[in-house]
This record gives C-alpha cells, structure tokens and sequence, in this order.
C-alpha cells in the first residue's frame, strides 16, 4: 500500500486553492513518503486559498521553476527563471518535522547555501508524485524560526 493511498488525489494547481490550516493539516497527516529524485516542477502556494492565490502562483511560478533533486549526491538545485537555471544547492535527507515531530524529507540550505542559507524546506508526498512543502525562516529577522511558505512539486510519473 502506498504511502499517500488514505489521502484523495490531488494536483499542486488544487493545493493553490486550499487554505493554510487545511494545507497544514494535510501536511499534518501523511506520512513523508520517499526522497524525491529528477525534476519537479514548482508551484508556489503563496496567499493559498485566497481569491489571488492562482495569480499570484502564476506571476511567481516565473521566477522558480521547482527543484532538480540528486539523489547520487543526496543535493537538489533550485530552478531558476522561465529558462530553469539550477542555482542555489540543498541537502536532502529525512528528519523530523518542526511542525509536528514526524518524519519528512528535509531539504536543508544552512550548509551548502550562502543566499538560501537562512531557509529550511519540509517536504510531504501528499499525493502521488505531489509534494507538499513548507519553508522555514530561521534566525533574527524571522524571530527565531517562523513558517513563511508553502509549495508543491509535481514529479512525472516514470516510464
């Protein structure tokens, strides 16, 4: 049985029009599903469930393009501009989630990243090849560590 079987299908384009707390709540209850590999394609849930959510996941989508994971390297790069630059470099592993103490897939900046190097990724396969992400700010300017973010990433499916 799949990790994600208990969960509906769902696409990162239904996650834009899902609110914070049920976003999170979905986060909350899947289980962190395996580590990623090749091309996902990124879809940015910023203001997720407002009426400016898919605009404005549009308007951003241009600037990030998603994640190209390595999981020969256990690194993923970010893809840059409407031409998908692999730019600023992340560790992958799995760990524990600071929203709720269970396993997920982290994809850390802290070491590989001078720009990103603030910046803390949890990722969830909350539907077949769709991640759920959220993205921790770390340090003063968030206080601490604070959630600022979310995503989704969308795999093909191989074959």
């Amino acid at each position: 049985m799949s990790a994600t079987a208990a969960q509906p299908v769902v696409t990162a384009d239904d996650l834009v029009v899902t609110s914070k707390v049920e976003l999170d709540a979905r986060f909350q209850a899947t289980p962190a599903g395996p580590i990623p590999h090749g091309r996902g394609t990124g879809t940015v849930l910023a203001l997720p469930g407002s009426p400016i959510a898919r605009p404005l996941s549009r308007l951003l989508g241009l600037v990030w393009r998603g994640k190209n994971f390595r999981p020969q390297s256990r690194d993923l790069k970010n893809l840059i501009s409407p031409l998908a630059i692999p730019l600023i470099r992340a560790e992958v592993s799995t760990a524990e989630s600071w929203l709720d103490g269970r396993p997920c897939v982290l994809l850390d900046y802290s070491k590989s990243s001078w720009v990103a190097g603030w910046i803390r990724d949890e990722i969830r396969e909350v539907s077949p090849g769709v991640y759920l992400g959220i993205v921790w700010g770390v340090g003063r300017l968030f206080g601490g560590r604070r959630l600022v973010l979310r995503f989704a990433l969308t795999f093909r499916p191989e074959g």
